[in-house]
């Protein structure tokens, strides 16, 4: 079952989102325009919306109070993304240019705080405090999340809790917003806002933690980005810390990184390493074992369609193989 397949009830209301995205970014400057445009047109699995969406669908729904939530979500994630290009010097995403290889890193740095910007504006939208605390906290902690994989790069000392925090911060947290959002959008009963707010903690892990495995499983096809990326900008992912539990690979790693840059050939034999080496299978139980705690989180939820659509979108993340 492919994943819009899942919420293909909710096209409507995505529609009405998607047409409101695109109301939002509009800029009087043309090249911000320009710019703004190309990174919506660039698609998404826009699951954060479809997050909002569901988790509202446990209280009083209404799609105009909660598109408000969705919108400045999508907004906040889209914005992220210019910024991580250009901290990561990347030319492709979604198997597209990235507007800082189209334009360069100062119109990239300025359109993604243009949209974070509009993001804030937007969610004045929602007359709701706790509504705009939660994501002025959310904007923080993944800034938080940035500098700490930026001061963390190719530092092969790390531990295991330095990165569950970072993806936390990076990943996990935009998610657990967006079903928490969506809980007050729709004013549901504080134990069902917790509970969906875990639900999306713990899936957001999975999916951050999935997205590294397939980072050195699938192609640049499928990625839309080269294999391996990751790790040749020295971000240290699960799979690589699995791996270097044998002391040769962290050697050689090591000496890899002291010579920049990586060639193509040689990214390619640490990606087969990994991949020999049961790094990811070790990577993936760890993902399963989030899961687990998402549907338990589930469980305590009134039994209707969004919370079987949510379960479905749980597992299609475990699953996925792009």
């Amino acid at each position: 079952m492919k994943l819009t397949t899942i919420y293909s009830h909710l096209r409507n209301d995505l529609s009405t989102i998607e047409n409101d995205l695109e109301k939002t970014i509009e800029a009087q400057h043309s090249i911000l325009q320009d710019a703004s445009i190309q990174l919506l047109k660039a698609g998404g699995k826009r699951i954060r919306p479809v997050f909002v969406l569901l988790s509202a669908q446990f209280g009083k729904y209404d799609v105009d109070r909660v598109k408000k939530a969705a919108v400045a979500l999508e907004l906040i994630h889209m914005a992220s993304l210019v910024h991580d290009d250009v901290i990561d010097d990347a030319s492709l995403r979604r198997g597209k240019s990235t507007i800082k290889a189209q334009y360069d890193n100062r119109v990239a740095m300025y359109t993604g705080d243009y949209i974070f910007a509009r993001s804030l504006e937007y969610i004045t939208y929602l007359n709701n405090l706790e509504a705009h605390r939660v994501l002025s906290g959310a904007i923080m902690e993944m800034c938080l999340g940035e500098i700490e994989q930026i001061k963390e790069q190719y530092d092969l000392n790390q531990n295991l809790r330095d990165y569950f925090r970072r993806i936390k911060r990076k990943t996990a947290l935009l998610i657990s917003v967006s079903c928490e959002l969506g809980a007050l959008a729709g004013d549901t009963d504080p134990h069902v806002q917790r509970q969906l707010k875990q639900f999306g903690y713990y899936v957001g892990m999975a999916f951050q933690i999935t997205d590294d495995i397939l980072d050195f499983t699938s192609t640049e096809k499928q990625l839309g980005k080269p294999a391996g990326g990751d790790l040749q900008q020295g971000n240290i992912t699960l799979p690589v810390f699995f791996a270097m539990k044998d002391p040769a690979f962290k050697e050689r790693l090591e000496s890899v990184f002291k010579n920049q840059p990586i060639s193509q050939s040689v990214m390619e034999g640490l990606i087969r390493e990994i991949n020999d080496m049961g790094a990811i299978a070790e990577s993936k139980e760890i993902s399963d074992r989030y899961l687990k705690k998402a549907f338990r989180a589930l469980e305590e939820l009134p039994d209707n369609r969004a919370k079987r659509s949510l379960k479905q979108i749980a597992e299609y993340i475990g699953r996925r193989n792009y």
